[in-house]
Formats: structure tokens, sequence, C-alpha cells
């Protein structure tokens, strides 16, 4: 496992990240405003494809934003559907390009980013208006190249191939500049005079020793495949590489589906601004942190006296199975309903048995997510768990535990104060609005 560390200039952004990831919360905060605005309202289906193509772009996932795998993904076709009678993903696209001209063509719309979907394509093209003359000069030059990259109708596999490569290039001298500029982006942070302890839970914890804290980003192909086959991978099974279950029961094109969904090596985009905000926290204590892709660890990294923080349940992130049978607040998967719940082991009066999300797929109604702070009984390091029954969930807790003045009025809400006790879960609860979270909660606490 190769670490990417924060002082390390070559290596501080998660891979897929198109953008500076200091910048993809503000983008997704953009993005949100366009969903919300007047020219979205009146389109659930069409928000709904805006947000995966944007979110999808950002992650540099682009085997994604093609017809099949969108209809796949999006809106629940079936792998072999025939996408010359299906038209819904030109339909949908044709209609988000007229809401988005709507959008940013009525009275007061200048705004930092400005968002477009190009005719014949479905890969997003994303502006920033506030860059300086060299950033906005490389941004389009970065998206002339990935537009250039985007495989014509007809094209033969040898030319699409090419592409690919020279695309691959270009991304890695843009992820140079972009982690370049991050390095000087950390220097002027340390020159702030932040503190060098901060003296609440976790991080009194977790910064206050000399150990390596290493993030653990979750894998969101692996999510998608467990949820195309029906099928379960054990951490057993993801530790040897063993991605798709049961392929042997799946038809050859099912097949080549999951093999393709598998290429590359992503984080959830929720993940990255996460990332970015402890790597802020250790920066401003000279503690070192490393980041490392799900798909990169194995069963003997786990084996060392570092502290861990992970990101996502179980399904998205199998090496949170080493921690989830230890927790009260439990993830267990429902194939009824084909969705993770959170199973409260040992209910309280007045506690639910289970709590399960009543707002899948950008709907409107709850989530639930865990914030829990354990001892690695096996080693001597600390683990901080952060994960949600959906990707808005984990995102709500992991801007909880980095949002100091929250955490603190939580954590006294839970009992739990600077002397501890030391280790603790928090069942969180948020509503959800079109996917997007607010008004998060505690709702149960325990303390060990």
């Amino acid at each position: 496992m190769q670490p990417i560390t924060i002082n390390d200039a070559h290596g501080t952004e998660i891979p897929e990240i198109g953008a500076k990831s200091w910048d993809v919360a503000s983008l997704e905060q953009h993005l949100n405003g366009v969903l919300e605005g007047e020219a979205f309202k009146g389109s659930h289906r069409s928000g709904k494809f805006l947000k995966y193509i944007v979110s999808r772009a950002i992650a540099g996932d682009f085997d994604s934003l093609k017809e099949r795998a969108l209809g796949i993904e999006v809106f629940g076709r079936p792998p072999g559907y025939d996408t010359s009678a299906d038209a819904i993903v030109r339909v949908t696209a044709s209609d988000v390009r007229k809401r988005l001209l709507q959008h940013y063509g009525r009275p007061g719309a200048a705004a930092e980013y400005r968002i477009s979907l190009p005719a014949g394509s479905y890969l997003p093209k994303i502006t920033r208006e506030s860059h300086s003359h060299s950033e906005q000069q490389l941004l389009s030059a970065v998206s002339a190249r990935i537009q250039e990259h985007v495989p014509a109708a007809g094209s033969n596999a040898h030319s699409t191939s090419r592409r690919r490569v020279e695309l691959f290039r270009f991304v890695l001298a843009v992820l140079l500049i972009s982690a370049l500029n991050l390095a000087a982006f950390v220097v002027a942070w340390n020159r702030l005079g932040k503190p060098e302890h901060i003296a609440i839970l976790p991080w009194s914890s977790i910064f206050g020793s000399s150990r390596v804290t290493q993030i653990i980003t979750s894998d969101p192909n692996i999510a998608e495949i467990q949820g195309f086959t029906g099928g379960q991978i054990s951490l057993s099974d993801y530790a040897n590489h063993h991605y798709i279950p049961d392929p042997n029961l799946l038809t050859p094109e099912q097949r080549r589906f999951c093999q393709v969904i598998l290429r590359g090596d992503k984080a959830s985009v929720v993940d990255t601004p996460i990332a970015m905000a402890v790597g802020q926290l250790a920066q401003a204590t000279s503690s070192k942190i490393a980041v490392h892709g799900a798909r990169n660890v194995q069963f003997s990294d786990m084996q060392t006296d570092a502290n861990f923080i992970l990101l996502g349940s179980p399904r998205s992130n199998p090496w949170s199975n080493l921690y989830n049978d230890r927790l009260d607040f439990k993830f267990e998967y429902d194939p009824k309903t084909g969705r993770e719940v959170i199973r409260n082991v040992h209910p309280r009066p007045g506690e639910l048995p289970s709590y399960v999300e009543t707002a899948p797929g950008w709907a409107t109604g709850q989530s639930y997510a865990i914030v829990a702070f354990l001892k690695n009984l096996d080693q001597s390091g600390q683990v901080l768990f952060l994960a949600g029954e959906n990707a808005e969930g984990t995102e709500a807790a992991g801007k909880l535990v980095n949002d100091i003045p929250r955490l603190e009025t939580t954590l006294k809400k839970c009992g739990i104060g600077p002397s501890g006790p030391e280790h603790f879960e928090i069942l969180l609860r948020l509503d959800m609005l079109a996917g997007s979270p607010s008004n998060v909660d505690a709702v149960n606490c325990r303390v060990f």
C-alpha cells in the first residue's frame, strides 16, 4: 500500500478527482443551488441525471458517462436493454441542456461556476469564473481535451484506445499541477498559526499521539456490483481481489459490465471533502495522515499500530466489517429491499430495534448514519468509523466530526466531555430532500 500523504506534494489528492479537492465542496454547493432553482424544480428525473453526471465527472469516472451505463445506473434499465428503442437517456440529457440554459439565463444568474452539457455528449463541462488567468487556461484546456476524448459514434476501438492513453497522460499532468497547488495551500495554512492541539474527542486522541492516521476511502464500484448482481462480497473475497460475487451465475454481458465499472480505483465523491478536512486538522496539529482507496489495502496494512479512519458502510467499504460487529448500531444488508439498514443490537427503552432510511433514490424523507470511535483491540491505535445508509449519510457524519463547535455540542448532548469517556457511538438522523442532507441530529448515543 503506497500512502498518499498530506505532506507529499506529488500525491496529496485522492485519485480520480479532476478539480482541486478543496474546491469540490464549493462546486457541490453550486450544483445544489442549480438543482433547487426554478429551472429544475419541475423535473426530479433531470435533476437526478445532472447530479449523477457531475459527480462521476468530478470522480474521473468517464466510463460511467455513456448511454448504456447511464440507463442502467440512473434509470434502472437492465444491462441488455435496447438503447435504440429506449431513448430515456437522450431525452433526459436534452431536457437537462434546456434547463441549464434556463437557469443561467435568468436575471441575476452570475455565479462562480457554470455547468453545461455539450450536445452529443454526456460529459458535463464545468467552468469557474473566478480562477486566475493561468488556472482558467488550464481548466479550459482540460475541458477541451476531455471533450476531444469522448468517443464519437462509430469510432473504431484502436482510435478510442489511443485517445484514452493520451487522456491518461494529460490527466496525470493536470493532477501534478493540482498537487503542487495543494502543496502551496498547505504551506499557507501552516503559516496561519493554528493551535497545536485540538482538545476534543476523537481528535485529541487521534492527533495526540505520534502515530500516522490512515484514512481508507470507500469503493463505490463494489457497492454498484453488489446491487447489480444481487450478491454480496465478503471481506475475505475483497481482500483477495474477488470483486464479482458468483461470476458463473452471470451472463457474459453482465460479467463484462462488472469488469467495465471495476476499471480504475475510484473514491466516492463525498469521501474527498472529508479526507481534505481531516487533512487540514492534521496540518494544524503537525500530525501525519495518509489516504488510501479501499481496493489498495491488504490485511497486513490493518495489522499495525496506526490510527484508522474508515469512510463508508460495509457494503461500500468492506474493511468496515472488521469493526462493524463491535458496534451497538450495526449495519446489516436487507435482501428484501436491497439496502443496508442500521440494527440496534441492544435496544434501550424508547429506542427502535432498527433504523431504515425512508428516502432512497433522491426521495424526501429520513436517513441514518453513525459516528463510532473505538479502540483497535488487536493493535494499540484508535479507529474512527464514519458511515451512512447512503452516501449523503457518510457526508453528514464527516461534516459533523470536522466541525469542531458542532461536534462539541453533540458530544455534550451524549454526556461526553474533554476528559471522556474516550470511546463512543453516535447514531445520526438526517432529513433528505432531493438527495441533499439537512437537520442532522444525534438521536442515540453509546459511551464506553
